[in-house]
């Protein structure tokens, strides 16, 4: 596109979480911008922007909405990320993109605006933001992001030109863990199921200990341990409060996606966990995965809602248990 000066004004990246999306736009924007330098320093990956967000979940909604966080180190390369507890893209972001689009750009032809985590927008943003799609500025680039396409709304994807990032190969995930020194590779590439980030950003500690307690949860499900040996995990999940539903359910999809491949007799993502998968596979049907799933979906959707994580836990086992 930028060979032929032919360039979409409305760009759809999607692809699992830590495949390369925002990198790639990043990427994108040092090529026709230049001074890469000052567009990798927003990269939500690092250490200094990732306090930045922690410390605005502590901020009152209303003192969010005042100050709508955007990243914009380079003049003409913006991010507008996810933020708050709930991690979503505010109508207050989307009106102050829509504020920024009508400025020219300070260096150059171009000004690249990306949304990291579209399908964070509520309606309201994401309606917001469509009137700037419908008549983007000349100057202006927008990426949007997202895991599915299809959490987004059809009007925001008719608008876009798409593009898929796939998973890396086995054979890239292995050659970029020796590239970058990634440490315990057997078990970080495994669980990263091709997404280098999420290769290099996994905290192991933090993972095995949620993975214990998904792993309680299922089995309670699937009638394989009693509510007094989940509600041991419970309590210790209510005791850490900084930590999100999402972060368990992240956990439960991989837990659930190694059940699938023991009934099939593929590899695990967890292969450490091969006896106790294959314990709750020989137990469960389809239909009961398939509920599982359909439940944990419903979590997701939930999590807008601020639910409380304990209580949605022990109705998914009391659900999965009544199957």
């Amino acid at each position: 596109m930028i060979r032929r000066e032919c360039i979409a004004q409305t760009i759809l990246l999607d692809g699992p979480v830590g495949v390369g999306k925002a990198t790639l736009v990043r990427r994108f924007a040092a090529a026709l911008l230049g001074d890469p330098a000052k567009i990798e320093r927003d990269d939500l990956s690092l250490a200094e922007n990732q306090a930045i967000l922690a410390d605005r979940e502590k901020w009152p909604s209303e003192k969010r909405a005042e100050d709508p966080l955007l990243f914009a180190s380079h003049p003409d390369f913006v991010t507008f990320p996810p933020d708050g507890p709930l991690r979503q893209i505010s109508i207050q972001q989307m009106r102050l993109l829509k504020q920024q689009a009508t400025l020219k750009p300070l260096h150059g032809a171009w000004r690249v605006f990306l949304i990291d985590g579209i399908d964070r927008a509520g309606e309201q943003a994401a309606n917001s933001l469509l009137k700037t799609l419908e008549e983007p500025p000349p100057h202006l680039i927008v990426f949007l992001t997202t895991p599915n396409l299809y959490d987004l709304l059809p009007t925001i994807r008719s608008r876009a030109v798409s593009f898929h990032l796939g998973p890396l190969t086995d054979e890239e995930m292995r050659a970029f863990a020796a590239q970058r020194h990634v440490p315990d590779p057997l078990r970080r590439l495994p669980l990263a199921a091709g997404s280098p980030g999420a290769a290099l950003a996994i905290d192991l500690e933090a993972f095995d200990r949620r993975r214990a307690a998904m792993l309680k949860l299922l089995e309670t499900g699937a009638g394989l341990a009693g509510f007094s040996d989940w509600a041991r995990h419970c309590e210790s999940i209510a005791a850490r409060r900084s930590e999100k539903l999402d972060d368990y359910l992240d956990v439960l999809y991989v837990l659930l996606e190694d059940i699938v491949a023991a009934q099939n007799g593929r590899a695990l993502r967890n292969p450490d966990l091969a006896r106790e998968i294959g314990r709750i596979a020989s137990r469960v049907s389809f239909g009961w995965i398939r509920a599982a799933v359909r439940k944990t979906d419903e979590l997701v959707e939930l999590l807008r809602r601020n639910i409380q994580k304990t209580i949605a836990l022990d109705a998914f086992a009391l659900e999965l248990r009544s199957l």
